[in-house]
């Protein structure tokens, strides 16, 4: 199966008119029927709240431990990768691989990585990191270098990165 990238290519016809079509993308579709009023959902909603409150208190914890602000030393000596532009940013370390584009984010960890390609612009200052899955899917990003001549040393802390963490599956 061969895809092709520019204007030939025409989205999906579910995800293009439904955001609920992509697993995931969108939270899952409440319970309520036509005939819950909106007087019931508050209740409901308040009660499962405080129940709620009380098995939430460990997560901040949690989260005040992986947060971007503050890294985990403790699993962090391997190497790193990183690149970014003003709008794209890939990072790539122990727990998997980060890309962002302006205000979207994924994160793959090693084992849901098929494979890590990269590409370089014939002109220009265009990098190109593609993370592929098993499931046949890809993900690029560009990035844009500040001079060709960061290409050479991207791709050895890239390779850096993969020899270290990316194990592949042989059978």
């Amino acid at each position: 199966m061969e895809q092709r990238i520019g204007s030939s290519s025409q989205p999906l016809e579910g995800a293009g008119f439904d955001p609920a079509f992509i697993p995931g993308l969108t939270s899952p579709a409440s319970g309520r029927t036509e005939d819950d009023g909106p007087e019931k959902e508050p209740e409901v909603a308040e009660a499962e709240d405080a129940g709620e409150a009380d098995d939430a208190a460990p997560e901040p914890e949690e989260t005040a431990r992986t947060s971007p602000s503050e890294p985990e030393e403790a699993d962090a000596d391997g190497p790193v990768f990183e690149a970014s532009d003003r709008r794209a940013r890939i990072v790539a370390d122990h727990r998997g691989v980060r890309l962002s584009l302006d205000d979207q984010e994924c994160e793959f960890r090693w084992d849901e990585i098929g494979a890590v390609e990269t590409e370089t612009a014939r002109f220009g200052k265009r990098y190109t990191v593609t993370v592929h899955t098993p499931d046949r899917r890809w993900y690029p990003i560009e990035i844009e270098a500040p001079a060709r001549s960061h290409f050479k040393e991207w791709d050895e802390q890239l390779d850096a990165v993969l020899d270290a963490y990316f194990e592949e599956d042989a059978g």
